[in-house]
């Protein structure tokens, strides 16, 4: 079995375990909770396959940031969603939609593209992993570097908006505080610097250029279907937005325009 088809197989897998109880109790958003660790055992059967096995440093410490961000997504979702009777409001929203088709929409929508497109993302990682161990150079450095900057802002913007939503004075309200105040979505940016730091890592070793289709559809993603422009639609008709819009920068940080 060619070790391209070793982590695929192996994210598809992991879905299924999730799909039947997710249809079942009618919770989609389960997928979300399987979203990091479904990364971390994908990446480790492309290493335990690999021709390559040896690890060096550069192994080593690309599964550490890998399973860091894994671990740090799966206690974030995981708290927010499972602490939740009903289904996160994106997934119901797409039920709705669905209406009778809701079944085969769901399973096909959520438990076979998404370890599909889970796949795309770790491209870059999988490239590493299946390949001889390479020394540090410029393209690590500046991946590390830019994968640090995403993991504190994604961390910490995540913080923010929990601690923000423990307080139930604030129920339909906008957070407007700390990293929010730059930007409207700094979770997703820092989501997304996290996935090019890993592309420039990978770019140590020779041929790596093609996996660069992990971060553009990590970036994607992100800004165009499921992350900014949703929660947008969904957000624009809370009070203040407007005037938040117009203060605050979309995704890039910035100082604010005014006093959001």
């Amino acid at each position: 079995m060619s070790i391209w088809a070793i982590p695929l197989l192996t994210a598809i897998g992991l879905f299924q375990i999730v799909a039947l109880p997710a249809l079942v109790f009618r919770r989609n958003d389960f997928a979300d909770v399987l979203w990091g660790p479904a990364f971390v055992l994908s990446a480790g059967s492309t290493l335990a396959f690999s021709k390559h096995p040896n690890l060096g440093s550069q192994k080593i410490f690309l599964f550490c940031l890998l399973t860091a961000w894994a671990v740090r997504l799966f206690i974030h979702v995981g708290r927010r969603n499972l602490s939740h009777t009903t289904e996160d409001v994106r997934y119901a929203n797409w039920r709705r939609q669905w209406g009778k088709a809701w079944l085969w929409r769901s399973y096909l929508q959520v438990f076979i593209l998404q370890p599909l497109i889970l796949y795309v993302f770790l491209l870059p990682t999988l490239f590493i992993l299946a390949h001889p161990n390479q020394p540090f150079g410029f393209f690590s450095i500046l991946g590390i570097t830019l994968w640090t900057i995403g993991f504190l802002f994604e961390t910490i913007a995540d913080e923010h908006l929990r601690r923000f939503k423990l307080n139930p004075a604030n129920r339909g309200k906008i957070i407007r505080t700390g990293l929010w105040s730059w930007s409207r979505h700094p979770n997703y940016f820092g989501e997304v610097l996290i996935w090019w730091g890993i592309w420039l890592i990978a770019m140590e070793l020779p041929g790596a250029w093609w996996t660069i289709v992990g971060p553009i559809g990590v970036t994607y993603l992100i800004l165009k279907v499921s992350g900014v422009t949703m929660l947008e639609e969904l957000m624009r008709n809370r009070p203040g937005y407007v005037e938040y819009e117009q203060a605050v920068s979309r995704f890039f940080p910035r100082r604010p325009r005014r006093r959001p």
